[in-house]
């Protein structure tokens, strides 16, 4: 009996065999297991019907900057490009940190000032834009990144940039390599063709 085309056929003697492996009993019929799997399989279609994976919304083309990256130089990235914020990465692309308007302006005394604000960010394990001394992206840069992978659902991603207060994750590869970057208005976008 085949269940679905996308997945292999189970039979009476897998189930069989199957439940040997457990060396115990299971009180269900194989015709009752038969029907729990078929609805697991219309379960798992309408889930994966719904999903949008990261890979198919992120912004391939980034920007991003190195650790040794002036200041100054990433500001003017930011501004031409329009954006607010990109990713700091090493030698390998691998994103060491995000730098933001936020952060360069608090690098450059301009940031707000809210103590008890920064102090329960920290507290909730939220990343704190603070003045930091230093010339290079590195030296003002939030760290560590936040960062998903391609694989994931848009849905996991609009929870954790509503929960840390952000704009953007980069995404990486299990290496933690760049290969794009995930935005709200990427999230939006990508909503909006459903």
């Amino acid at each position: 009996m085949e269940i679905c085309n996308t997945c292999p056929s189970i039979s009476v003697e897998d189930l069989r065999a199957a439940q040997a492996d457990l060396k115990s009993y299971v009180d269900v019929t194989e015709e009752d297991l038969m029907k729990i799997y078929v609805l697991a399989v219309r379960h798992a279609r309408e889930r994966l019907s719904t999903k949008i994976a990261v890979r198919d919304v992120m912004t391939h083309k980034v920007y991003s900057v190195t650790r040794d990256t002036e200041v100054e130089k990433a500001g003017a990235i930011l501004a031409e490009q329009k954006i607010s914020g990109m990713p700091v990465i090493d030698e390998k692309e691998r994103v060491l940190g995000v730098i933001s308007e936020a952060d360069i302006l608090a690098a450059s005394g301009f940031g707000k000032k809210r103590p008890a604000g920064d102090f329960l960010r920290r507290l909730l394990g939220e990343s704190v834009p603070s003045k930091r001394e230093g010339h290079l992206a590195g030296d003002i840069m939030s760290t560590p990144p936040i960062t998903i992978g391609p694989f994931e659902d848009i849905k996991e991603v609009a929870v954790i940039l509503d929960k840390r207060r952000i704009k953007r994750l980069p995404v990486v590869d299990f290496e933690g390599r760049l290969l794009g970057i995930i935005s709200r208005g990427d999230i939006v976008r990508a909503m909006g063709k459903r």
